[in-house]
């Protein structure tokens, strides 16, 4: 088991990196900031993505924000992130034109797939295993 939470997060980034990158956007990292950034003609740069992470135990939840169609307006009630003077961006914005949770879920499940494969495993859910009749999908699991 890795125990490694820099580690983890820069999975997470890269996940939203690698999506981006299949809508032809360059997302990038940013030195002291968590999340994933783009440039913007009318900004510096704008936060795509977020990440907001809560381990117990080496049991993680929370996790990442990748903005898809977000109304935006909501994000000029705070300071996103405490980082004054930075917008919040969404996919929808960036490609100027509507996009749809079904078409882009699928994809940053493959990339974060990608990310964490060496340490994603499938397993059986315990009521196929004890035979119960009920059939229930294989959970994806990840480990620190």
């Amino acid at each position: 088991m890795r125990r490694d939470l820099v580690w983890y997060v820069r999975q997470l980034e890269e996940a939203m990196i690698l999506t981006s990158a299949e809508y032809d956007l360059k997302a990038e990292r940013r030195a002291g900031r968590t999340g994933v950034w783009v440039e913007t003609a009318e900004a510096a740069e704008e936060k795509l993505g977020a990440i907001g992470v809560h381990v117990s135990r080496w049991v993680t939840s929370h996790g990442l924000a990748y903005n898809v169609t977000t109304d935006l307006r909501y994000f000029d009630l705070i300071v996103p992130c405490g980082i004054q003077d930075k917008r919040a961006t969404s996919l929808e914005r960036l490609r100027g034109q509507r996009m749809s949770l079904e078409n882009v879920t699928p994809r940053i499940v493959k990339r974060l797939g990608d990310c964490f494969r060496p340490d994603f495993k499938r397993r059986r859910s315990k009521v196929c295993a004890a035979g119960s009749g009920r059939r229930k999908a294989p959970e994806l699991t990840a480990s620190l």
